[in-house]
């Protein structure tokens, strides 16, 4: 289940599937459907949420965020991209975990169980690298209550991975807590945060070792959970390009040792090139244009990514009806999935 929360600043709204066309491809911007059992949606930064009986019907839609501001032009096949990760990491880490995933019936979908999600987001980092970077810079040495140590540079490893959750906030930034303030204001009981954290650290240490085998060095990413029928189940996304960070491990001691940008297939790239531009998300500043040339290298980005991670072909989906397409497959898992749990 995702981080239900509004987007700050101003978000498009739209009155029905709408598409961005961008050169010869279409981008789906936001979903508008009234499935059977229905009981509300929720349009997030990058998902649209739908609420049906005790299911959640989850589609990835090609909108971006950086900052935590949805970005006003649309990705073409990052919806797919980040739902076919993320479908194929749930189904290789479901034995550390249970999780909400019960099945992808299109490209751009997954249904899975309606959790109730932990209002904790957990982040672990194995280098020191973006935000945690900057803050470092800024003369920070601890991060949610961990001790960083003296003398670190950009992208060096840590000498084990740090755990460094944040709060999910309703409005505004989400913002950094520790272990014993989770704790002490009740956020997470004391047994379920020690097996969340247990549970972090093994998926990480599960993605950080099929990352390696494609070449890659997972350095950062977020999990949340949430409770269902009183057991912690693994919600939202999973070893996505929105929810972790990776670099390539060919050169990376080279570029490290010469203090060298690192090769990097996440988002961090277009939180770059926002900042280069003027833009943090802070109230009154301009997001940057975003032309044909920038937002096609974004969906290339993504398509390598895919590739990379999962070492197949990745497939582009026909962009004719795709709204059709959509609703078709998630009401037939719907028919199909009522048929079975009903009883007789």
């Amino acid at each position: 289940m995702p981080n239900i929360k509004p987007t700050i600043l101003t978000k498009p709204k739209f009155n029905s599937l709408r598409y961005l066309t961008i050169s010869m491809y279409n981008a789906v911007l936001e979903t508008n459907y009234q499935f059977p059992g229905q009981t509300k949606v929720y349009h997030g930064k990058v998902r649209d949420v739908y609420f049906v009986d005790d299911l959640l019907v989850m589609i990835a839609t090609d909108r971006i965020s950086a900052f935590d501001v949805v970005l006003p032009r649309a990705i073409p096949y990052k919806g797919q991209v980040l739902n076919q990760i993320a479908s194929y990491f749930l189904d290789a880490t479901s034995d550390i975990v249970p999780n909400w995933k019960i099945n992808t019936p299109d490209p751009m979908a997954t249904t899975g169980y309606l959790c109730k999600p932990y209002p904790v987001e957990m982040i672990i980092r194995a280098y020191l690298t973006g935000s945690s970077w900057r803050a470092y810079q800024k003369g920070a040495r601890q991060i949610c209550g961990v001790p960083l140590p003296e003398g670190m540079k950009e992208h060096q490893r840590f000498p084990q991975p740090i755990i460094t959750p944040t709060t999910k906030a309703t409005e505004g930034h989400d913002m950094d807590i520790s272990r014993d303030e989770i704790i002490q204001n009740g956020l997470i009981p004391e047994e379920d945060y020690i097996q969340i954290e247990e549970y972090t650290r093994l998926l990480f240490e599960r993605g950080s070792m099929m990352a390696a085998q494609k070449g890659l060095i997972l350095v950062d990413t977020k999990y949340e959970f949430g409770n269902k029928d009183g057991e912690i189940y693994l919600i939202d996304e999973v070893h996505t390009p929105d929810s972790s960070r990776y670099f390539y491990a060919e050169g990376y001691e080279e570029r490290f040792s010469k203090g060298q940008p690192q090769l990097q297939l996440s988002k961090e790239f277009v939180r770059e090139w926002l900042m280069e531009r003027g833009f943090m998300g802070q109230h009154g500043q301009q997001i940057p244009t975003m032309d044909d040339d920038f937002v096609n290298s974004v969906s290339e980005r993504y398509i390598e990514l895919y590739e990379k991670i999962t070492g197949e072909k990745f497939i582009k989906s026909p962009l004719e009806n795709i709204e059709e397409r959509i609703k078709r497959n998630v009401l037939q898992f719907l028919t199909n999935y009522k048929r079975i749990h009903t009883p007789k």
